[in-house]
């Protein structure tokens, strides 16, 4: 089961996972953070990337640049409208199938095997546990 910890550490937050990965959270105001919208949509990125890429080589086709802009509309104070994923990928020189094999997996991984995605399409409950 996925878990992290978030905590207060000096003037900001930081959340760590079980391996020891840590990142800095703060306000969209402050230089040098990811906000939690941010990290949000840098996780459902991440989720779509990390999934498109070995699915893309392993039907032979590595692609020179993979990457995504991740944008959300904001409609309302903490409310998020459509997020929209722009990919910026380089095919291969003389791969002339790689863009047709990239659009198929990158079309399954959004609609179907991105958790993060998944999580922001369907309603879920989020519980609180106070301590």
């Amino acid at each position: 089961m996925p878990e992290v910890r978030v905590e207060r550490v000096g003037d900001g937050f930081e959340a760590t996972n079980e391996r020891g990965a840590r990142v800095a959270i703060g306000s969209s105001d402050q230089d040098g953070v990811f906000s939690p919208v941010e990290l949000l949509l840098a996780a459902l990125g991440g989720c779509e990337l990390v999934s498109v890429e070995p699915l893309t080589a392993k039907r032979g086709h590595r692609l020179v640049r993979l990457a995504a802009k991740i944008r959300a509309d904001k409609v309302a104070t903490s409310v998020l409208g459509d997020i929209t994923i722009s990919y910026d990928v380089e095919i291969p020189e003389g791969d002339d199938k790689a863009r047709e094999v990239f659009e198929a997996v990158a079309k399954r991984v959004h609609e179907r095997y991105c958790t993060v995605g998944n999580a922001l399409k369907e309603p879920m409950q989020v519980n609180q546990v106070l301590q």
